[in-house]
């Protein structure tokens, strides 16, 4: 386990949320030093620790333990927001939409 790609997976979280080292601490209780040995790789975490720090930053622990691009990620969470608000007759042509678009995708621009 290569907890130096973890540490830097929470940096990326957290400086995405806007938290410092010391917020982050906090919301987790734990200790700064902990938090900045964690982000730097230099101790290892537990799975308690790595669940609070997920849950603080709103993402699946495996998105701390896997490296994913944040982008996606926030595309994700936008559509998610998106979609939530719309109704089932709004949601049943948006996913239509979205398959014609893929299906155009993978046959014209390879993509």
């Amino acid at each position: 386990m290569d907890y130096f790609k973890i540490g830097q997976q929470i940096r990326k979280y957290r400086k995405a949320h806007g938290l410092s080292q010391e917020q982050l601490a906090e919301h987790v209780g734990i200790s700064v030093t902990h938090m900045s040995h964690i982000e730097t790789g230099n101790t290892k975490l537990s799975l308690p620790v790595l669940v609070d720090i997920a849950r603080v930053l709103e993402v699946q622990t495996d998105d701390l333990l896997c490296e994913k691009p944040l982008e996606r990620k926030v595309s994700l969470n936008e559509l998610t927001e998106l979609l939530e608000s719309c109704s089932t007759q709004q949601l049943r042509i948006i996913t239509d939409v979205a398959k014609a678009i893929k299906i155009s995708l993978e046959k014209h621009a390879n993509i």
